[in-house]
C-alpha cells in the first residue's frame, strides 16, 4: 500500500531569509533519514511559511524490507581454543548478533576460516521508523539560534506545535515538551486551531485559514497582485527577485496594496529612494513608462483586505521619517567638500592591526599606479585613475551612508559628480566594490575595474601580512570572495598582470612613493599566490572542466593570471584530439627525467660538439626555434610543444641520457631541463591524465 505522511514543525516567527534554505534543509535529512532506513517513497512536497516547515510525503512504503545477511566473526583458530571449546571472542560475538554459539557456521574466506551467523532482520512498519524524525529535526543547523524556556535544546525559533499524520493515524512523538498530533495552526490574527483528519488535506484546509502554504502559489499570487495594482494605475514595477522572496516568506495571506509619499521627495536621488523604500520597508518601487521613479509604491500585507485603509496609511506615515532622514542628510553632506570627507578617513580604522582607511587609499593608489602602467593606460587614465584611487572611499564619513551602509560607493558615484568629479572617476567610486558576491556583477569600465582590483589587492596582502590568513570556513573579512572577484574580473577583460608576483613591484613602488606600512609585505607572499591559484581552480571547477586539467595549468611558474586561465582553457580545448595521449606522453617523459638534473635552469647550456647522434642536433634546433616567452599566446606555446613530440621519441631511441662520461651525460640533462623549463610556462604536465 502507498501511504501518505505528513510532518509540520510549528515555530515563532522565523527571519524571511531562514524560510527557503529551512525547508530545504528538512526535505533533505528527512529523504536521507528514509532512505538510510530503507524506506521508499515516490516525492516530498514542500511548504513553508514563517511560521512553519512542512512536508507531504508521496508514495510510501508500508514498511522496510526483511534482510538477510550473513554477519562475519574472528577467524576459528580465536573463535575456538585447543579443544574445540568456544572462546570469550566467539560468545561475545554471537550475542552482539542476538545468536548463540550454536547458530554458528564456518566458512573459509581467502584460505582461512571464520565463524559466521546468518542473521533474518524482519523490516520495521513505517510508523516506527517515523518515529525516529525528532532526532532528524532537532540536528538541522542555522545561522542563528535560539533556546527557549529551561530546555538545553537549540533551534531556529521556539517550536510551538508538531503535526505527525500518516494517512488518518497519528505517528506519536515529541520533542522536548511538545507532542505531535494532528492539529495545526492557521494565520495567527485570521485563522485559529486546524484538525487534520488525513495528510493529503493539509494544503486545503490551510487554504481555508488563510494560510497558503504553497512557496511557490504564494509568490505568485503575490506577483498577480502586484502586476493588477500596476496594470490598473499604468506603471511599471521594478521587480527585485530577491525583494519578493523575502517578502514571500514574511507573509501567510499575501493581499498587496498601494501607497504614496510627498513628490518632494523624489529630487532625492533614485537610489536613496529604493534603499529607503526596498531596504528599510520592503516596499516594491513603481515608475513610469520613461522610467522615472513615481511618488508611490506597492507593499504587502500579512491578512485579506480587511480595514485596508488604515494599513495603507500607516505605511505611509511609517515611510516619512525615513524620507525626512534621507532628504535631511542629502543636504548637509553637500555643505562639506571631498577632500573634508577624505581628511576624516583619517580617523576611520581600516583594522586596527593595519591602518587607517585613509592609509589604506595612499596603498591603494600606488597599487593602482602600478597596474595601470602595466595596462598601458594612457596619461589621462593613469591621471583619472589617481583621483579616484586617492578620494575612492570618501562617502563613507558622510551621514548618509552613515545611515544607509548599503549605499556606500553608490552616494560615493553620486556626490562625486555633484562635486564636479569627472564621470570616469566618480564611476570607478562606485565599481571598486564590485563584485559584491561570488557571481555578482562586474566592473564595467576601464579605471572601475582597475580600482576594484587594486582595493582588493591591497585588502589581501595587509591581512596575510599580520597573519590574518583565511582558515576552513573561517573568513571573516571576506578575503577569498575579493581573490575571486579579482580572478573574475581579469578573465573577463583578458589583461595580463604578473598578479601572483605582485609584491615585487608593489613593495619598491612603496618606497618610492614613501608608503610605510607597519607589516612586511613579504611575509606570507608564498600563501598569497596559493590562495590566488585556488580561486583559478574555483572559477574553473563550475565549468564542469576536469580536475587534472585545472591541477596540470595551475601548478606553474607563470605569474601571470590570464595565462593561467589560456593555459586551463588550452588544454581542456585539446584534451580530445587524436594525438593528444602521445603528444603528453613524450613532454612528460622529458619532465620526469630532468628532475634528475638539480642544477639551475639559468646556468645551463647545451654544447652541439657534445652531440653523439643526430636526434640531439634536431632536439637541439627544434628547442632553440620554439618562440622566446611572451612572443607567442598559451594556444601557440602548447601546440609548438605538441610539434615536439615525434623529436623527443627519436632522440630517447638514440641516446642514454644517464651517459657513462659526465659531460655527455650532463649536456643531454641541460637539453631536457630546458625544454622542461618551456613546458613550465604551460603548466606541469604530469599532472595531466591520459589514457
Amino acid at each position: 500500500m502507498a501511504n501518505t505522511y505528513l510532518l509540520e514543525v510549528g515555530v515563532e516567527e522565523m527571519p524571511a531569509h531562514v524560510v527557503t534554505p529551512s525547508i530545504k534543509q528538512l526535505h533533505q535529512r528527512v529523504a536521507n533519514y528514509l532512505k538510510e532506513q530503507r524506506i521508499t517513497f515516490d516525492d516530498i512536497q514542500e511548504f513553508a511559511t514563517p511560521r512553519r516547515m512542512a512536508l507531504l510525503i508521496h508514495g510510501l512504503s508500508d514498511k522496510q524490507p526483511d534482510v538477510d545477511e550473513s554477519v562475519k566473526g574472528p577467524a576459528k583458530k580465536i573463535a575456538q581454543d585447543a579443544d574445540g571449546n568456544w572462546t570469550k571472542a566467539a560468545i561475545g560475538f554471537t550475542r552482539g548478533q542476538g545468536a548463540t554459539v550454536e547458530d554458528i557456521e564456518f566458512k573459509n574466506v581467502k584460505g582461512v576460516e571464520y565463524v559466521f551467523v546468518e542473521k533474518h532482520i524482519a523490516g520495521k512498519n513505517v510508523a516506527e521508523v517515523l518515529q525516529g524524525l525528532p532526532t532528524v529535526i532537532t540536528s538541522m543547523t542555522f545561522p542563528t539560534l535560539m533556546k527557549w524556556g529551561y530546555n538545553n535544546l537549540q533551534f531556529i525559533r521556539p517550536i510551538r506545535w508538531l503535526v505527525s499524520l500518516l494517512n488518518q493515524e497519528v505517528v506519536p512523538f515529541k520533542i522536548l515538551d511538545v507532542e505531535a498530533g494532528r492539529e495545526t495552526q492557521g494565520h495567527r490574527f485570521l485563522g485559529h486551531p486546524v484538525e487534520i483528519a488525513k495528510a493529503d488535506d493539509y494544503e486545503e484546509l490551510l487554504n481555508n485559514d488563510f494560510v497558503i502554504a504553497d512557496q511557490a502559489k504564494r509568490k505568485k499570487l503575490i506577483k498577480n497582485q502586484i502586476e493588477k495594482i500596476v496594470n490598473e494605475n499604468d506603471w511599471q514595477v521594478d521587480w527585485d527577485e530577491d525583494l519578493l522572496e523575502e517578502v514571500n516568506n514574511l507573509v501567510e495571506w499575501p493581499t498587496a496594496f498601494a501607497g504614496s509619499f510627498d513628490k518632494k521627495y523624489l529630487a532625492l536621488p533614485d537610489a536613496v529612494l529604493i534603499t529607503s523604500m526596498k531596504d528599510n520597508q520592503r516596499f516594491f518601487c513603481v515608475r513610469d513608462h520613461d522610467g522615472k521613479l513615481l511618488s508611490h509604491f506597492i507593499s504587502v500585507r500579512n491578512g485579506n483586505t480587511d480595514y485596508l485603509d488604515n494599513v495603507i496609511k500607516g505605511n505611509e506615515r511609517v515611510l516619512v521619517p525615513r524620507l525626512e532622514d534621507a532628504q535631511f542628510f542629502y543636504q548637509e553632506d553637500q555643505k562639506l567638500t571631498i577632500d573634508e570627507y577624505v581628511e576624516r578617513l583619517k580617523k576611520v580604522s581600516f583594522h586596527d592591526k593595519i591602518s587607517s582607511m585613509y592609509d589604506k587609499m595612499q596603498r591603494v593608489a600606488v597599487i593602482a599606479n602600478v597596474l595601470g602602467k602595466q595596462l598601458n593606460l594612457t596619461d589621462t587614465e593613469l591621471a583619472d585613475l589617481n583621483r579616484a584611487a586617492h578620494i575612492y572611499k570618501f562617502d563613507l564619513t558622510t551621514q548618509m551612508v552613515g545611515e544607509f551602509a548599503e549605499l556606500q560607493g553608490i552616494m560615493g558615484e553620486i556626490y562625486a559628480k555633484l562635486f564636479g568629479e569627472k564621470d570616469d572617476v566618480a564611476t570607478a567610486i562606485r565599481e571598486h566594490y564590485m563584485p559584491i558576491s561570488a557571481e555578482g556583477e562586474l566592473p564595467q569600465t576601464k579605471i572601475g575595474a582597475i580600482l576594484a582590483i587594486a582595493d582588493k589587492l591591497d585588502s589581501i596582502m595587509s591581512f596575510f601580512a599580520v597573519d590574518m590568513i583565511p582558515s576552513g570556513s573561517n573568513d571573516p573579512y571576506a578575503l577569498r570572495r575579493q581573490a575571486f572577484g579579482i580572478v573574475r574580473i581579469i578573465a573577463d577583460r583578458g589583461w595580463h598582470l604578473p598578479l601572483l608576483n605582485i609584491q615585487t613591484e608593489i613593495i619598491p613602488a612603496f618606497e618610492a612613493a614613501n608608503i610605510e606600512t607597519n607589516f612586511d609585505l613579504n611575509r606570507n607572499s608564498a600563501e598569497v599566490r596559493t590562495f590566488f591559484l585556488d580561486r583559478i581552480k574555483q572559477l574553473f571547477h563550475g565549468r564542469k572542466i576536469r580536475h587534472d586539467v585545472i591541477d596540470a595549468a595551475t601548478d606553474t611558474r607563470q605569474d601571470d593570471v590570464a595565462n593561467i586561465l589560456d593555459a586551463v582553457q588550452t588544454i581542456d580545448e585539446h584534451k580530445d584530439d587524436e594525438s593528444f595521449k602521445e603528444d603528453i606522453e613524450a613532454l612528460t617523459r622529458v619532465l620526469r627525467i630532468a628532475k634528475k638534473d638539480k642544477r639551475p635552469v639559468s646556468e645551463l647550456s647545451v654544447n652541439p660538439d657534445l652531440f653523439e647522434n643526430p636526434s640531439e642536433a634536431k632536439m637541439y634546433t627544434a628547442v632553440s626555434e620554439l618562440p622566446e616567452e611572451g612572443q607567442q599566446t598559451v594556444s601557440e606555446a602548447f601546440a609548438a610543444l605538441r610539434t615536439l613530440a615525434p623529436v623527443i621519441s627519436e632522440y630517447f631511441d638514440e641516446n642514454m641520457i644517464m651517459d657513462k662520461n659526465e659531460d655527455i651525460r650532463n649536456n643531454r640533462l641541460a637539453q631536457l631541463s630546458i625544454l622542461a623549463n618551456q613546458t613550465a610556462l604551460i603548466g606541469n604536465l604530469d599532472n595531466l591524465i591520459v589514457k
